[in-house]
């Protein structure tokens, strides 16, 4: 469970769970925390699955085979710095890094339309946090479509009190600036958060922030998060 203490009031609230197993990796108790920031991929929506197929049939458009353990690396980082570890420089500059971004995300949400849905548990957890004062937001490496394309399919976006993706830093986890610039949307110190990631990068870019973070299950099984 999450316990946060508002004020003088002890909040505990339910741990996520999907397919009957917890996915947070660790148990931790939060203290005086005011704002829990969401990562999006693997947190809010179980997509990794949909993000490594649209990879790989966007790969297979050029003729290419996609390393998937290259790909699990690398997975929490935004598109400028996945797709030049993929894909040969000559492509990237006859192409374009941005419009092959959008033509991997355009892939994503088409195959993706039929199966989306919120992670199991979340809303009722969002819930609760709204009724206890707690403000959240999106952090998230994705751009601005696809990140409101999954608010809006989940029919989530009234939870959030603000968002911080992609498109608007300079650079991805896990430098530090999204959750950063999450956490100065709501109007909190990084001290004051606390994230939830499931990927390499995101967890240390919540570090790299100073900000208490949960590891969730998703896209690694625990053992692999236990540090």
């Amino acid at each position: 469970m999450l316990i946060f203490k508002v004020n003088t009031k002890i909040i505990i609230l339910p741990t996520l769970r999907i397919n009957k197993n917890t996915i947070f990796a660790r148990k931790i108790e939060y203290k005086m925390k005011k704002g829990v920031i969401f990562d999006m991929d693997g947190v809010l929506v179980d997509n990794r699955d949909a993000h490594f197929e649209a990879f790989i049939i966007f790969c297979h458009e050029y003729g290419l085979e996609l390393d998937r353990q290259k790909l699990d690396s690398l997975f929490g980082m935004t598109n400028e710095e996945i797709i030049p570890a993929i894909l040969p420089a000559d492509l990237i500059a006859k192409k374009g890094l941005k419009a092959l971004g959008d033509e991997k995300e355009a892939v994503y949400r088409r195959i993706y339309a039929e199966t989306i849905e919120p992670t199991k548990g979340l809303i009722p957890f969002l819930q609760e946090l709204k009724a206890a004062g707690i403000k959240t937001a999106v952090g998230s490496s994705g751009n601005t479509e696809n990140v409101n394309y999954v608010l809006e399919k989940c029919n989530i976006a009234q939870y959030f009190d603000a968002i911080a993706n992609g498109d608007m830093i300079t650079k991805g986890k896990p430098d530090p600036e999204v959750f950063l610039l999450a956490a100065e949307k709501m109007g909190l110190k990084p001290s004051e958060c606390v994230v939830i990631e499931d990927s390499f990068a995101g967890i240390k870019a919540a570090r790299n922030a100073n900000m208490s973070v949960i590891a969730m299950a998703t896209t690694f099984p625990p053992e692999k998060n236990k540090d």
